[in-house]
């Protein structure tokens, strides 16, 4: 009796020892996954605030200061540094805005700004002389780009982007040796004044050896030269 007695207290002592190993693993366990959970928030944590920091990092690289030269109809034309996520209008605001004479008709105030850019605000009288006719509506924008002398001027809207461009001159492939003054016009870039330079530059100096002679011709800068230099053949 007293043996079945001690035999049921051991059994009882291991239950209880097992039963303690088997919650003391159970908790451990319970613990370890608590833990990983916990390293991966953590890990992840810092994975997005590190890309949160690269695009931080990206933005200050793109936004550095340029140097814009505004002329013309504004109320303090010079020189000005600004940051270089601003537009065309921006520059003007800095400039103390537009005068009363002053006609944005040809430039693009959207237009961002870029290093040595060069801004020429025309007033309204110069912008009606660009136009003599609806026929030449594109010559404003050519005019336009001309800008002061051998200076070009970037702010000009695009005469690519114009409902007055149509598929004939887009298309138009023409020598630049035999080209007459309408002929060249039929170019999109290629106005009256830019018509006439060419075919002077061809009387002082003969027949074009290449095309990348164009770029000798004022007013045509390395803008304007891209746009047209596959319209030309010698």
């Amino acid at each position: 009796m007293s043996f079945s007695y001690r035999h049921r207290k051991v059994l009882i002592i291991i239950f209880l020892i097992v039963l303690g190993s088997i919650s003391s693993l159970f908790y451990l366990y319970s613990n370890k996954k608590i833990f990983q959970k916990e390293k991966v928030k953590v890990v992840k944590k810092k994975v997005m605030i590190s890309k949160k920091e690269d695009k931080v990092d990206e933005k200050k690289e793109e936004n550095y200061e340029v140097k814009v030269d505004v002329k013309g109809e504004v109320i303090n034309p010079g020189l000005y540094t600004l940051n270089s996520d601003l537009r065309v209008e921006d520059a003007i605001n800095a400039a103390g805005g537009l005068t009363y004479n002053a006609s944005t008709d040809v430039i693009n105030l959207s237009k961002k700004l870029k290093d040595e850019m060069v801004i020429i605000i025309y007033s309204k009288a110069e912008v009606a002389d660009f136009v003599k006719t609806k026929k030449e509506e594109n010559i404003k924008i050519d005019k336009c780009k001309e800008g002061v002398g051998d200076v070009e001027n970037d702010a000009c809207i695009d005469s690519s982007n114009t409902e007055n461009n149509d598929s004939s001159s887009t298309n138009a492939i023409v020598n630049l040796n035999t080209a007459t003054k309408e002929d060249l016009m039929t170019i999109s870039g290629i106005g009256d004044a830019k018509a006439d330079s060419i075919i002077k530059y061809r009387e002082e100096h003969g027949s074009f050896t290449s095309i990348e002679q164009l770029k000798e011709i004022s007013g045509i800068g390395d803008s304007i030269y891209d746009k047209i230099k596959d319209h030309f053949t010698i």
